[in-house]
């Protein structure tokens, strides 16, 4: 700016000292005044050409200018980077922000001044059947169609959270939704949204559980209660008091029985997976269960006065698994044992072990009455039953399916079960390869 000022004044120095010469004093400033006036006539253009260079839509990053000209683009270019950079760091920043909520396993919506959707991620669209891009701008209240939700957000106060139903493609899977609504800014909204589906079953099958335990250990006391009150009160001879006794040892096998059930899935839920150290010699083990499964068919052939099973079993592969070996007798025991219970007497029950690429297999195939297709994937719950009263008859606990898949799932392994009503069951134990030796040693 000072070399502008010096270059104005020797410019009007210059044109004054020729003009004194030719025409004294008011020549001088004849001459100044042209030469200003020329002055002004180049800054006009000058600033008119730098006025272009700002209003251009692309600014030309060397403009060919000297001077103060020069050092005034050159700062407003520096400025204009300066800012360029601070713009792209804060979006790149917002972006980051952004894909971090957007990979939240929670639901997020930013409402506005007038509760309007501007920004929701992928799991809040999932929860409440939203789209990200065409629900934008609008009232969540018109979207999010539940009465619980209208309700909660036309509330003053939202310190505490709402459950609602959440979006789903099926009435069978329904979702559980938890939902708050936080106030920031300046009137705007955040809501939250929390999946609790898992919560809310793991709840359900708490309550069902308790309501089971409690209803399956109050039938048996309920009997022995009554057969002590009538030995307190009822004169017997021998025989029926050996009778009642009988009764009432059955009664509390069946107690005892369930108890140790449960305090098998106890620790089985409570303990860490079993590791590879320890093998359990395929056929020896096939062996003794075996034999305790020809035990049981004689004792459930002789309480109810008919033929025993027939258990055919094919030879069993010389390996090796590796796990738990009690473990894995009650899980391959639990398979026979319900064969054996369900399956009528004299009925077939076929029991084959397999290896695979994959790992082994044991098979238990019976020619009982079968499953119908919609028990099947609730049949390893625990004390679910097709058919209570005949259940109870068997003397099951409900409890041995429950069990089996724990100690597959424990040992990385799977259980299945396929079966058609009139055509028996088969139940599968799959065991991965690293469960697997070959050497017997």
């Amino acid at each position: 700016m000072i070399f502008s000022v010096v270059e104005l004044v020797m410019g009007v120095l210059v044109a004054a000292v020729p003009g004194w010469f030719i025409g004294g004093v008011v020549g001088a400033l004849a001459a100044a005044c042209l030469a200003l006036s020329t002055y002004s006539l180049v800054m006009v253009w000058r600033i008119h050409r730098f006025e272009q260079w700002l209003g251009g839509p692309f600014l030309v990053l060397d403009p060919p200018w000297q001077g103060v000209w020069l050092e005034m683009s050159s700062r407003i270019l520096r400025l204009l980077r300066t800012q360029e950079k601070q713009a792209s760091m804060h979006e790149k920043r917002l972006k980051d922000f952004l894909l971090a909520i957007q990979a939240s396993p929670n639901g997020v919506v930013l409402l506005d001044e007038d509760s309007r959707i501007e920004w929701c991620n992928n799991t809040a669209a999932s929860h409440l059947g939203l789209d990200a891009q065409k629900d934008r701008m609008q009232h969540i209240v018109h979207l999010v169609r539940d009465p619980v939700f209208a309700k909660y957000f036309a509330q003053d106060e939202h310190s505490t959270e709402v459950i609602i139903d959440g979006r789903s493609s099926s009435v069978i899977n329904a979702r559980k939704l938890s939902v708050q609504l936080h106030a920031y800014g300046d009137g705007r909204l955040l809501l939250l949204t929390r999946d609790i589906t898992a919560l809310a079953q793991a709840d359900a099958m708490r309550r069902d559980f308790v309501a089971n335990v409690s209803h399956e250990i109050r039938t048996p006391l309920t009997v022995l209660s009554g057969f002590v009150e009538t030995l307190q009160s009822i004169p017997l001879d021998d025989a029926e008091t050996q009778h009642y006794l009988q009764l009432m040892s059955v009664q509390s096998d069946r107690i005892q029985s369930l108890v140790a059930d449960l305090l098998t899935l106890s620790q089985l839920e409570g303990s860490q997976s079993p590791g590879v150290q320890e093998k359990v010699h395929l056929p020896t083990l096939m062996m003794h269960i075996h034999a305790d499964a020809l035990a049981l068919t004689e004792l459930l052939a002789a309480k109810g006065d008919g033929p025993v099973h027939q258990i055919d079993m094919d030879p069993v592969p010389e390996a090796a698994l590796l796990g738990s070996r009690s473990e894995l007798i009650s899980a391959v025991s639990n398979l026979i044992n319900n064969a054996i219970r369900y399956t009528p007497l004299g009925g077939s029950i076929h029991l084959q072990w397999s290896l695979t690429p994959e790992g082994a297999v044991f098979a238990v195939k019976d020619s009982g009455p079968g499953i119908a297709a919609e028990h099947l994937p609730r049949l390893s719950e625990r004390f679910y039953r097709v058919d209570r009263s005949r259940s109870r008859e068997t003397g099951g606990t409900g409890l041995g399916l429950a069990i089996t898949k724990h100690v597959m799932q424990r040992h990385g392994g799977e259980l299945r079960i396929e079966s058609v009503v009139g055509q028996g069951a088969t139940f599968k134990l799959y065991l991965p390869l690293s469960r697997v030796s070959s050497q017997l040693d």
